[in-house]
């Protein structure tokens, strides 16, 4: 018998063909199963759902031809190799060796997930779509406790706090934040990069506890992937504004856990070093010893000096004018679209401090990313509380020991609430002691939910107010803004174009009658020749009041032609149709069961 004959029963077609239950992957690849979730993982290989499951509904399938892919991956022999040190280490030290066990860790393979990123990312824009979970990821273990157990380690940690901190002051940098809300699980941030918008969890800064319930191992192995990600995004996104990566931080604002705002710090020195460096290279030798004197009374960090003279003697002549940036970071105002604008000059000219109960990390990225200046009490700090610019002071505690007349103390919400809205808020509502109003998620669009909340409305007029547009007065139809008369007093149009407009309306509302009317006699049977004139055809008026008495009501018909269109339907349209029926039938309940809450809770007050 030939050695690849095979049975004429036991031939594989169609399914059996195109898929693979997990088991015989592994047997397929010679590899743990541990090692075959890593795999997948890094690869972004994933389980799939074949319409016929040849071996049961209680087995996971995956696709031949990633199993296929999986076997040619440079990373399974890795995987291999360093799986057989291990043993040799463990070997050593069941046998007591240490100098051999530490003389194999030492020689230990190592590897690198750079290809992996080239070859499932080949544009960048296609990065910066998967964005998402990946700095949710990072974000959620730098703010996790180091644990041996769950080989945590400190590294990895201190890792993902870098690169967190990295894109919040790119972001911050380049004013592209555009929503943010608190909720339990943490806060939302929604930031647009290159036209795409990211949207990411960050934890609150609260003790992380480690449920027994989570296996950290195929989440370290996520991170492993996302960490090397968002290195590469972010080398991408600073050189793309001319700056270099990684950066080089202040040790000293470092040692104070102050790594945001010394990130700020770099972006600020970083230009003024570029556009010292074009007039240094471009200017005589007693120019260059000024520009290097007036540096070096500007900055204050020695670091900043070293990096300076580092710079000069490799930049050539004439090259360095195009990096120059602007202290706002991002180029010049005429490049910036009107919604990069609207937020770098929210909070232009404000000055804000920050207590100490107050989660200051989140307001060292939102505050700068509008365009204001931030501090904290606490060593590092730019500017102190008794600074007599300071216009609002962020407390969230009901009382304050020394206050100062000349700023606003507010709760920490106003400034989440200024951000969505897009702009100054009045503080009245949002001062210490006092209940703040809702705080409205902004990533819910309220018209599409069919309920609009009572301060959405509010902060609705307050745009229109600071855009100068004209709203109705509340209990007003919309319809009575666009009246003459309304227009007449506001000085919008004269009194000669009110007139020339109510006749234009007059002529437009006679057409459209007189169409509905022949509309109307075409569906009776008449000719069009006879119905030129109600005159000349007397029993058609009666002929149509009659057949409009007749008529059945909208609503039947609305539901008449419902039905007729169920019995059209496939039986996947038509259950497609039920349950969407279904979705809208529990929305509306829900917007009932919201308004009558509001309405016992007005009746509570009162």
């Amino acid at each position: 018998m030939p050695k690849h004959y095979r049975p004429p029963g036991k031939k594989k077609e169609g399914n059996a063909a195109k898929y693979i239950t997990r088991t015989r992957a592994i047997k397929y690849l010679q590899i743990p199963l541990q090692v075959f979730r890593r795999l997948c993982i890094l690869k972004g290989v994933f389980p799939r759902e074949p319409k016929k499951k040849v071996e049961g509904n209680h087995k996971t399938y995956y696709h031949m031809k990633d199993i296929a892919f999986l076997a040619h991956e440079p990373l399974l022999e890795k995987f291999r190799e360093i799986r057989a040190y291990d043993k040799k280490v463990r070997k050593a030290n069941a046998k007591k060796n240490k100098d051999r066990a530490a003389r194999l860790l030492s020689r230990k393979p190592s590897y690198n997930l750079d290809n992996l990123i080239r070859e499932r990312y080949p544009k960048f824009i296609d990065a910066l779509r998967d964005l998402d979970d990946c700095l949710t990821m990072v974000h959620l273990f730098a703010a996790l406790p180091a644990l041996e157990s769950e080989r945590i380690e400190v590294k990895r940690i201190h890792n993902c706090r870098r690169l967190s901190h990295e894109w919040q002051a790119y972001i911050s940098r380049t004013h592209s934040l555009r929503k943010t809300f608190i909720s339990v699980k943490g806060i939302y941030y929604q930031a647009e990069v290159e036209g795409q918008k990211i949207t990411w969890l960050t934890p609150h800064a609260l003790q992380q506890v480690l449920t027994d319930d989570v296996d950290f191992k195929v989440m370290l192995t996520f991170l492993e992937f996302y960490e090397t990600l968002l290195a590469f995004v972010n080398f991408k996104l600073y050189h793309s504004i001319n700056m270099k990566y990684p950066p080089v931080l202040d040790p000293r604002l470092e040692a104070l856990a102050a790594d945001l705002y010394a990130l700020s710090r770099y972006f600020a020195t970083n230009s003024r070093l570029t556009m010292g460096d074009s007039q240094a290279v471009n200017s005589s030798g007693s120019e260059q010893v000024e520009v290097l004197k007036k540096d070096s009374q500007n900055d204050e960090s020695e670091l900043r000096l070293a990096q300076l003279q580092h710079q000069l003697p490799t930049n050539e002549p004439g090259t360095l004018m195009h990096l120059v940036k602007d202290a706002d970071g991002g180029g010049d105002d005429g490049d910036d679209d009107e919604e990069r604008r609207e937020c770098k000059s929210l909070f232009k000219n404000l000055k804000f401090f920050l207590n100490r109960e107050v989660p200051r990390e989140s307001f060292l990225f939102i505050i700068p990313a509008f365009g204001g200046l931030v501090s904290w009490e606490g060593d590092g700090a730019p500017f102190k509380e008794s600074d007599e610019g300071i216009t609002h002071q962020i407390v969230d505690r009901p009382t304050q020991g020394h206050t100062f007349l000349s700023r606003e103390y507010v709760q920490p919400q106003w400034v989440y609430d200024c951000v969505n809205a897009r702009i100054i808020l009045p503080t009245d509502d949002y001062l210490v002691g006092r209940v703040p109003p809702p705080h409205l998620s902004p990533f819910v669009e309220n018209e599409a939910q069919g309920y609009v909340p009572e301060y959405a409305e509010t902060i609705k007029r307050l745009q229109a107010a600071a855009r100068k547009e004209l709203l109705p007065m509340p209990g007003v139809d919309k319809y009575d803004v666009d009246d003459p008369q309304t227009r007449i007093v506001e000085g919008i149009i004269s009194r000669t174009e009110a007139n020339e407009g109510a006749k234009k309306k007059l002529e437009m509302s006679k057409l459209e009658k007189q169409y509905h009317d022949e509309l109307n006699l075409e569906l009776q049977g008449v000719q069009y020749a006879a119905s030129v004139s109600n005159e000349e055809v007397p029993g058609v008026v009666e002929k149509t009041e009659a057949r409009e008495e007749s008529a059945p009501d909208q609503g039947e018909a609305a539901k008449d032609v419902d039905d007729m269109s169920m019995v059209v339907m496939s039986r996947k349209k038509r259950r497609l149709y039920e349950a969407m029926q279904i979705s809208n039938e529990r929305k509306k309940a829900n917007v009932d069961l919201l308004k009558k809450r509001k309405a016992q809770a007005s009746k509570a007050t009162v």
